[in-house]
């Protein structure tokens, strides 16, 4: 027998029960002909299906496959399919409902009557788990939810693979362990154990000036607090090496969304890029304002859970004020003034307006850039992707004087939701 309820998230009572004796195949979801129906917005119409793979009278092996738009979560772990044991926990979304599950066979059955849900936290047994049963494609145990493939360690933090490598720093995955003991998995109450470790690299590590950006970023990200900004979690150095660990974002930069599913429609772009002027506000109305200084599409991320626009990498953070001098730029996204070392918040502007070219058009900005009598700026009159209003904002903000852009991410903001 399988029994599956609906848990308050708050109280971690159940709310509503399904008991399945015979069946070996549950289809879960939002439409009225499954046969556990949970009625909620991240829930699809059929959102999942657990199937009973194996059975004995000893045990019943049942396996879950998504098939949900907003994704499922077995004990936290988001799966497109998995292993589904007794007492686990399955959400329906990132932010969706919690089902819990308990499995009972015929002999248990016998000799303990049906179990009891158990409406606390969900911990690890007694005994350190064995990780049997799970395949090579698992990366986190289908039992008890801890990674499988440990690279190496630092301090608390278990490498599990690495997402990016620049010229400043590597970041990896982490599983944060001392996070992982406080997580409840029931509730997603405390901080998500798996996370974003930034590692200064060797080589720059003895230039002075690579050692003031990384210590800058650690220092400005640890003051900030903004649904579009990656959550600071801890800095600090180990064996001569300076590590950050912030918040892991689940999702796709706009770079690789372009390369792997085609230019964005004008409304997409658009809607994104309001995201980020929101952002961008919160920066330039920081004290001292905040500037980016590296807006380019491969640096804003959609997240896959709500769609929300985060702004990733403050590598190059810089605040008003500060010396000047330093040169930080990609080339046909960052504005003149940028590249001579004297950026101001109308830089950032600027590379909402080359990032859109990108987003609508899927090429570098740099090849619409050309000069018209005595200045160089972008060409755009022949570029049908882009339509004529949304050009002549595009074209207001990337004058090539900062005073004739748009003067606030709030102004265009507005101009880009009047297109």
């Amino acid at each position: 027998m399988i029994t599956i309820s609906l848990i308050d998230p708050h109280h971690q009572t159940p709310l509503q029960k399904w008991q399945f004796t015979h069946s070996s195949t549950i289809r879960i979801g939002r439409a009225s002909d499954n046969q556990v129906v949970v009625n909620h917005a991240q829930v699809s119409r059929y959102h999942a299906e657990l199937t009973l793979v194996s059975s004995s009278p000893q045990s019943l092996l049942w396996q879950l496959v998504n098939q949900g738009r907003n994704g499922t979560l077995i004990n936290g772990i988001a799966v497109s399919q998995g292993q589904v044991t007794h007492n686990d926990v399955i959400q329906l979304g990132v932010d969706g409902p919690l089902l819990q599950v308990q499995i009972a066979s015929s002999a248990s059955l016998t000799n303990q009557g049906t179990p009891a849900l158990n409406s606390g936290k969900i911990t690890a047994p007694n005994q350190p788990c064995n990780h049997l049963g799970n395949s090579s494609e698992h990366r986190f145990c289908v039992h008890c939810g801890e990674p499988l493939g440990v690279i190496a360690t630092i301090r608390h933090y278990q490498i599990l693979g690495i997402l990016g490598q620049g010229g400043m720093g590597t970041t990896y995955q982490v599983w944060n362990t001392q996070a992982a003991q406080q997580w409840n998995r029931l509730t997603l109450g405390g901080v998500q154990p798996l996370q974003v470790l930034k590692e200064m690299n060797t080589d720059v590590a003895r230039i002075p000036k690579a050692q003031e950006l990384f210590e800058r970023e650690a220092r400005i990200l640890s003051s900030l607090n903004h649904p579009g900004i990656p959550k600071f979690l801890d800095f600090f150095v180990e064996g001569g090496k300076k590590y950050l660990v912030m918040e892991m974002i689940h999702g796709q930069d706009l770079e690789k969304k372009v390369l792997t599913q085609g230019c964005m429609t004008p409304e997409q772009a658009i809607a994104w890029m309001i995201d980020l002027c929101d952002v961008l506000a919160y920066l330039h109305q920081q004290t001292p304002p905040i500037i980016h200084r590296d807006i380019k599409p491969a640096n804003i991320m959609v997240r896959h859970k709500d769609q929300q626009v985060i702004l990733l990498d403050f590598g190059a953070v810089k605040e008003i004020g500060t010396p000047l001098g330093t040169c930080i730029g990609v080339e046909g996204y960052s504005s003149p003034e940028q590249d001579r070392g004297a950026p101001v918040t109308q830089s950032d502007l600027y590379a909402i307006g080359t990032t859109l070219i990108f987003l609508l058009t899927g090429k570098n900005p740099q090849l619409y850039y050309e000069q018209q009598g005595k200045e160089y700026r972008f060409n755009l009159r022949h570029v049908k992707a882009i339509p004529p209003k949304l050009r002549q904002v595009i074209d207001h903000v990337t004058a090539p004087r900062a005073i004739d852009r748009l003067q606030t991410a709030q102004a265009l903001a507005k101009a880009l939701a009047s297109c």
